[in-house]
């Protein structure tokens, strides 16, 4: 299947070299499976593959794309879209700068992060695997719900500047299950992501949910005071909150524009908390990492954030065309983020739970619905969803009902973080929305950051 990719591609570069045209062809083909459940039922089981094309023209400083789905029969129909192309282009208007077309200088293939049992699993597999993740924790009234998504994904590229070629497949599965109770309202939440067969593990995830559940069924529930707090935050919390940075933090078209918290003058500054050290990492493969851009530029281990010192912006091609700036390696679908862990020795909720603390802890496994107030200072807004206890210092635990946090990224990851745990795990954050792009971090455990506060509290679930 590779080769005959490839050689579509250059096929069509071939048709417009001959219409002289100048353009690049980005092939883009998903398999993708998906398995969702509600009410302790499948309610959709689907599967879809794709092939995506856009053809991108140039003409100096005019540029046009357009974007058709095929197959690799149709070649006709590509064609055809090279011409469409063309015609875009002669009305584009002229941008302000000149982009950049790239120019391969040598052929690239990537497909170490591609595992064809992973991207093959049957539903009974998937079935399977949910069935072990909830064994005897569904009842009359706690029902499951939650999505296995799993699947391939291949991107090819191709452009007039050269015959070389690149090539990216990789295999990827994204698992979440909530467990909820139908009349008391409450919701708990287990994730799981994988890029080989290996890394499938619903033990993990029942060992996680029967823990949260206990709380639940257990532990009194309650409206906490407003106020401030000492607040652990789980892994899908921290996820978020640094995949929001990827927009209003660090990327250099971002600061330019006026929507980012870092400013020129900070490069080489401590913004953070000496204990956060950030790099975007395409070795590891748990990220489904772009180990080349897709400009051609090979990627290597990138730091951001030093001991909290502020290193560097990251530049896509088209952003560093516009601002006359040098691009880093970042003309990416998604980065590979990975925050290092600190030096505190706990790995599960029930160490956690099980330390000795000095003051009440709220932990906040999941942030629900996170939003912007003002990029320029960071400042974002979220409400805690889906297992979250407040660890009172007396020993015991309360389970509190929603809360809101309303907070800029600079006092979350500044001088108030306490510690983070030294052990480290994967967040995925892949979207289901548009082309399949499989995107996770890597991220510690558990980080506890004091004094932060909380806004709202509901009176109930």
């Amino acid at each position: 299947m590779k080769d005959q990719i490839l050689q579509a591609l250059r096929d069509l570069r071939d048709y417009a070299l001959k219409k002289n045209i100048e353009a690049t062809f980005f092939y883009h083909e998903e398999d993708s499976y998906l398995m969702r459940f509600a009410n302790s039922a499948i309610s959709l089981n689907t599967n879809e593959h794709l092939i995506r094309l856009e053809i991108t023209a140039y003409d100096d400083r005019r540029r046009a794309s357009y974007e058709l789905i095929t197959d690799l029969k149709n070649l006709d129909e590509m064609k055809q879209g090279v011409d469409i192309t063309a015609e875009m282009v002669k009305h584009a208007m002229p941008l302000s700068y000149q982009p950049t077309v790239p120019t391969f200088k040598d052929s690239f293939v990537d497909e170490n992060g591609f595992d064809s049992s992973l991207a093959s699993l049957s539903n009974e597999e998937r079935l399977e695997y949910f069935n072990k993740a909830v064994a005897g924790l569904e009842t009359d009234d706690i029902k499951l719900s939650g999505i296995f998504s799993c699947g391939a994904n291949t991107i090819a590229q191709i452009n007039t500047r050269s015959e070389h070629t690149q090539y990216f497949k990789t295999s990827d599965a994204q698992i979440s299950i909530v467990l909820s109770h139908s009349t008391l309202k409450w919701e708990v939440i287990a994730e799981q992501s994988a890029q080989k067969k290996s890394g499938l593990n619903p033990t993990a995830l029942h060992r996680d949910l029967s823990y949260l559940m206990e709380r639940y069924q257990n532990d009194a529930p309650q409206q906490i005071p407003l106020g401030k707090y000492d607040i652990v935050f789980g892994p899908a919390a921290s996820g978020d909150l640094l995949s929001i940075m990827n927009w209003i933090g660090f990327s250099g078209g971002s600061m330019k524009r006026g929507f980012s918290f870092i400013s020129e003058e900070q490069v080489g500054t401590k913004v953070f908390s000496d204990k956060f050290n950030l790099t975007d990492d395409p070795t590891c493969l748990d990220t489904f990492p772009f180990q080349r851009d897709l400009m051609g530029m090979p990627r290597n281990s990138y730091t951001i954030f030093e001991n909290g010192v502020f290193k560097c912006f990251t530049w896509s091609q088209d952003d560093a065309d516009e601002y006359g700036a040098q691009p880093t390696g970042h003309t990416v679908m998604h980065k590979s983020l990975v925050l290092s862990g600190g030096d505190t020795e706990v790995t599960t909720l029930e160490e956690l739970v099980a330390m000795p603390r000095e003051n009440d802890i709220l932990y906040i496994p999941f942030l629900h619905y996170m939003n912007l107030v003002n990029p320029s200072k960071g400042l974002v807004t979220a409400s805690s969803r889906f297992g979250a206890l407040l660890l009172k210092k007396d020993g015991s635990v309360v389970v509190p009902y929603n809360v809101r946090v309303t907070q800029s990224v600079l006092d979350i990851f500044g001088d108030k973080v306490a510690w983070m745990s030294k052990s480290q795990t994967i967040n995925n954050t892949s979207q289901s929305y548009g082309a399949r792009n499989p995107t996770a971090l890597i991220v510690p455990i558990f980080i506890q950051v004091n004094d932060l506060e909380i806004s709202h509290s509901n009176s109930s679930y």
